[in-house]
C-alpha cells in the first residue's frame, strides 16, 4: 500500500494535491474529477516566518502549554495530523519515526518532536494514546521526554495551521478532514526552516534538515509533490477505481522515465565505444 501511495505521489506533482481519502464520487461523475470539498486544501510554504510561540494548547498528560516551552535550544520537527484519522495521519508518524530510528541525532537530547492534532474535538487522552505507541517504535531510551503529542481549541489550531501555510478542511458528510501531509522543521527561535511533504522521509534529508535548522538556516522550497486525494468509500471499505487509475497511470509513467534513462545511457556507451575503435585503427 505504501508503494501505491508513493506512485500516487509521483504522479501528483505540482497540482494542488489534498491528502486525507474522500467518499466516492457519486454516480454520474467522472472518478478523476476534483471534488468541489477539495478545492483550496493545499500547502503554502512559508520558509522564515516565525510560528507564533504565545499559542497555548494541552500535552499528553492535561497540561496547559505554549507553544514557545518547546522552543530556544534544540530545532523542532513539527507535524499537524489528528489522532483518530482513518489513513494518511498514521501514515506520516510511521514515515516520521521510520526516518528518526535511522537519523544518529536523538530526540530530547538534539532536537523535539511536536505532534499538534487539528481536530479540536480530540483530547488529551488521543494525544496519550499516540505517545505511548510511537515513543515505543521509536525505542530509544529517555526519548519520551523530546516528544509532545498536543491537543487544542479551534482558535489555536486555526493559527497554528495559518502559520505554516496549512490548509484543510473538515468533511461533514464522511467526518473526515481533507487535507495534506507534511513535516516542518523549526530553527530553536521557532521559525520554518525546511518543509518535508508527502509520507516518507530521507533520513539523510531529515538529519541535515535539523543540523541546518539548528544554526538557524533556512533551507530551499521543497517540490510540490503533494498527496494526491484518493477516493475512499469507508462503507465498502475499499478504494474506488480513481486511485487503481492513478496509480496504474503512475506505474506507466514511471517504466517510461526509467526507459529513457537507460536509452541514453545505452547511446552514451555505444559512442564511448565508438571513440574508443577509431582511436585503436
Amino acid at each position: 500500500m505504501r508503494r501505491a501511495t508513493l506512485f500516487a505521489v509521483l504522479l501528483a506533482a505540482a497540482a494542488h494535491a489534498p491528502a486525507q481519502p474522500m467518499a466516492a464520487p457519486e454516480a454520474g461523475t467522472r472518478a478523476d474529477v476534483q471534488p468541489a470539498m477539495l478545492a483550496g486544501i493545499d500547502i503554502q510554504q512559508r520558509l522564515n516566518e516565525a510560528v507564533p510561540g504565545t499559542l497555548a494548547f494541552r500535552d499528553e498528560v492535561g497540561r496547559p502549554v505554549v507553544l514557545s516551552g518547546y522552543f530556544g535550544s534544540r530545532p523542532v520537527i513539527l507535524a499537524l495530523v489528528y489522532y483518530n484519522c482513518p489513513m494518511l495521519c498514521t501514515e506520516v508518524l510511521n514515515g516520521l519515526v521510520s526516518a528518526l530510528r535511522v537519523v544518529s541525532l536523538t530526540a530530547g537530547r538534539d532536537f523535539d518532536v511536536v505532534i499538534v492534532s487539528f481536530d479540536p474535538r480530540e483530547k488529551p487522552s488521543d494525544a496519550a494514546a499516540k505517545k505511548i505507541a510511537y515513543v515505543g517504535r521509536y525505542g530509544r531510551p529517555g526519548s519520551d521526554r523530546g516528544w509532545h503529542f498536543l491537543t487544542g481549541t479551534p482558535e489555536a489550531i486555526g493559527a497554528l495551521a495559518r502559520s505554516v501555510g496549512f490548509r484543510y478542511r473538515f468533511d461533514e458528510d464522511q467526518n473526515q478532514f481533507a487535507h495534506a501531509s507534511a513535516l516542518y522543521v523549526l530553527t530553536p527561535a521557532g521559525r520554518l526552516s525546511r518543509y518535508f511533504l508527502g509520507i516518507e522521509y530521507a533520513p539523510r534529508d531529515l538529519r541535515l534538515a535539523l543540523v541546518e535548522a539548528s544554526e538557524g538556516r533556512i533551507g530551499t522550497p521543497t517540490d510540490r509533490l503533494l498527496l494526491y486525494c484518493f477516493h475512499y468509500d469507508p462503507k465498502a471499505g475499499k478504494y474506488s477505481a480513481t486511485v487503481v487509475t492513478i496509480v496504474r497511470a503512475a506505474g506507466i509513467a514511471t517504466l517510461l522515465v526509467l526507459g529513457a534513462a537507460i536509452a541514453q545511457m545505452s547511446r552514451r556507451r555505444s559512442a564511448r565505444l565508438r571513440l574508443v575503435r577509431e582511436g585503436t585503427r
